[in-house]
């Protein structure tokens, strides 16, 4: 290696941001800290809500506690640098925040993964195994679902990032996005990166792809059962709640896939930044109030909460 490439190893690494226009720097910071702000309330609420309320002690609930405190620390690893970013002059990170961030960024979204492909098995067999919800769904099972669900993404980001700590970067430090991602990072490395691409399209695919599969399997299921029941109210009802869960859950996974999924020479930074904003910012803003604030239990819980009042099980 020669000199040039030594001295550059140890170099920060830039990141470039949403935008390089400065006329955009601040409407951009004002609308991503409301954003921010929302996101971190709602799931924070919904986390307290259910501490706090005997009557949320369904195995959904639990679910969904643990959900809304993956997302907080999820949008908690990048929204901050980012708004940092849009108003500071030094917008460098250093070679160990960098994979420390990614690090977090990977373990996070994996987990985010895994429990919503945990909460759609919770709606299916709740639908179409009601006999044996309480067997099936015990608090043993969902304390397994959710252990694994922390486990395998910690292992899943260990093994990405120490993979990612061998590359070298021997040219450009500027990183043309708002976090340190896989795909611009892996565009500026010298080295080969062919075994981290493979994989992302082999175990990565295992974390990500195989739970949508199994989430769009059990709302079909469910879409099965719903078609079936008598009161024309209780499946309008029934749809609306599973559209609007889907539609979540599709964009999630669907910009995921779009970013990750594709060769490193065909990524487009622009587009992955738009796509990247969608599953770290809104996702993680719009789930309390898709598997949450539209729940009449979570809402009589969320004033309680708010007013002072005792809940017990028997309110619900």
């Amino acid at each position: 290696m020669d000199a040039t490439n030594e001295s550059s190893e140890g170099a920060p690494f830039i990141l470039l941001g949403l935008t390089t226009s400065p006329e955009q720097r601040r409407p951009l910071f004002g609308l991503f800290l409301v954003l921010y702000v929302a996101g971190i309330l709602g799931n924070g609420l919904i986390v307290a809500a259910i501490r706090a309320s005997p009557a949320l002690r369904a195995p959904m609930y639990f679910l969904l506690a643990h959900l809304s405190f993956a997302d907080l620390c999820f949008t908690s690893v990048t929204v901050p640098k980012m708004l940092t970013n849009l108003l500071a002059h030094d917008r460098s990170i250093s070679v160990a925040g960098c994979l420390t961030q990614m690090y977090f960024f990977f373990a996070l979204g994996v987990t985010d993964s895994c429990l919503l492909a945990a909460m759609a098995y919770d709606r299916y067999v709740a639908i179409r195994h009601p006999l044996h919800y309480a067997t099936r769904m015990s608090r043993a099972v969902c304390k397994a679902l959710v252990g694994n669900a922390w486990l395998v993404s910690h292992v899943h980001s260990l093994l990405h990032i120490l993979l990612m700590a061998r590359l070298s970067f021997c040219a450009s430090h500027h990183v043309p996005h708002f976090f340190c991602d896989h795909q611009p990072l892996l565009r500026l490395s010298c080295s080969d990166t062919r075994h981290i691409q493979l994989l992302i399209f082999t175990e990565g695919a295992a974390v990500v792809v195989t739970p949508f599969l199994l989430i769009l399997a059990s709302y079909g299921a469910i879409a099965a059962a719903v078609l079936r029941l008598p009161s024309a109210s209780r499946r309008l009802r029934a749809v609306s709640t599973c559209g609007s869960h889907l539609a979540v859950v599709s964009l999630f996974y669907g910009t995921v896939i779009a970013v990750y999924f594709q060769p490193t020479s065909r990524y487009e930074a622009e587009r992955g930044r738009v796509a990247t904003v969608m599953y770290t910012v809104v996702t993680p803003m719009l789930n309390p109030v898709i598997y949450s604030l539209r729940n009449r239990d979570v809402q009589g819980a969320l004033r309680a909460l708010f007013t002072g009042r005792r809940i017990s099980a028997g309110d619900s």
